[in-house]
């Protein structure tokens, strides 16, 4: 039951990286943040649309490291730690390089992600 609950958090914090910034942003009401807006791409003269481009590149990116890490989970294979800290890397580089206060929750999950991993939480999954 534990390796289903954290495949489950895997795959779905994973899912949420790509729906979060490929969001459509509506005329009438402002978005919580633009994905074609990064501090760091912007001080380096990178415009919108590019930058946009990278952050769904790397949005999908990490999409695809937590699925396979939660499956791997599933299965109980030994290489599923390590998928889950590349997933969790990729996703603070992306709130890092895209930095909006609104994206603090998932700095805390890719956080914890790296945590538990680091800590072999929980031990029943190992």
């Amino acid at each position: 039951m534990t390796a289903f609950l954290v495949a489950a958090f895997l795959i779905m914090h994973g899912l949420l990286h790509p729906g979060v910034w490929t969001a459509p942003q509506q005329p009438d009401r402002p978005s919580p943040f633009d994905p074609g807006h990064s501090w760091a791409l912007a001080a380096a003269h990178v415009s919108p649309a590019p930058a946009r481009a990278a952050a769904l590149a790397i949005a999908w990116y990490t999409a695809v490291v937590y699925a396979i890490a939660g499956a791997g989970a599933l299965a109980s294979s030994g290489w599923w730690p390590t998928a889950a800290l590349v997933a969790a890397g990729s996703g603070l580089v992306l709130k890092a390089v895209w930095f909006d206060p609104w994206l603090s929750i998932g700095v805390l999950l890719d956080v914890g992600v790296i945590v538990a991993v680091a800590c072999t939480w929980p031990a029943s999954v190992y």
